[in-house]
């Protein structure tokens, strides 16, 4: 059992956006899969829990900062580990290193487990399995408070959620989200600006065929942070809240 796990990553033309750097939604796919390969590592990956107690890992929230992104071709490394269970959540830490041991971005994420076939929330207790115990600070804090709007929401686009767009749980993808944040926003915008932060709740899972209404709320841009939020359209629940920092 490794208690830190780490693991090498090329970055690929397919993972970068115009300016050949690495997009956000390609690094939140880059830690999802390090997340679901250190669970099994550690013994309590998704086919374990569904079988043993027919449950399934679902991330809840998560916040990234970026200190430099790569771009095509560098080599980075990417580092994960655990803490221990809390009551309803299991929170998980990450870092991301340069090919010369250079922290470029830091991640901390909160999962929680449902019952696979209800959709509900199960306490951490049901899970036997021991979690690694690391002694290591936390790389970033994430208990702020809750995500909300200071202005107005003004509408950006709708977007069906389709078949491209689903994971193995059959709803829309945690990094998928973050492809549908970052088209709120011009092609001009992205040129000007660049996303230093992103923190971000998943509320409500989205299903395919859903119409997800996206959000804005720029009231803050004066202090470089822009909420973001998306409505299910079918069934009128918030499926995400995000808050971005930009530069």
């Amino acid at each position: 059992m490794e208690a830190i796990f780490k693991k090498k990553y090329i970055v690929q033309v397919s993972e970068t956006d115009f300016r050949r750097q690495l997009k956000l939604s390609s690094l939140f796919v880059y830690l999802q899969d390090m997340a679901t390969e250190h669970a099994y590592n550690i013994g309590v990956g998704r086919d374990v829990l569904k079988k043993k107690y027919g449950i399934i890992w679902v991330l809840n929230r998560v916040k990234v900062e970026v200190i430099r992104y790569p771009i095509y071709k560098d080599e980075i490394t990417i580092e994960t580990w655990p803490e221990q269970p809390e009551k309803v959540q299991f929170n998980r830490n990450f870092l991301i290193y340069d090919k010369y041991g250079d922290i470029i971005a830091k991640a901390f994420s909160q999962w929680v487990v449902i019952d696979f076939s209800t959709r509900r929330l199960r306490r951490c207790s049901i899970i036997e399995e021991e979690f690694p115990r690391v002694d290591r600070e936390r790389p970033l804090d994430c208990t702020s408070g809750k995500i909300k709007p200071i202005g107005n929401l003004n509408i950006s686009y709708k977007k069906t959620v389709g078949y491209s767009d689903i994971d193995i749980n059959e709803h829309l993808n945690n990094a998928k989200y973050i492809d549908y944040i970052m088209d709120c926003f011009s092609l001009e915008a992205h040129k000007k600006y660049s996303i230093k932060s992103i923190e971000i709740d998943y509320m409500h899972e989205a299903l395919p065929g859903e119409i997800i209404q996206l959000y804005t709320d720029t009231a803050g841009v004066e202090n470089n942070r822009v909420y973001i939020e998306g409505i299910n359209e079918n069934t009128g629940s918030t499926t995400f809240k995000a808050q971005i920092t930009i530069e």
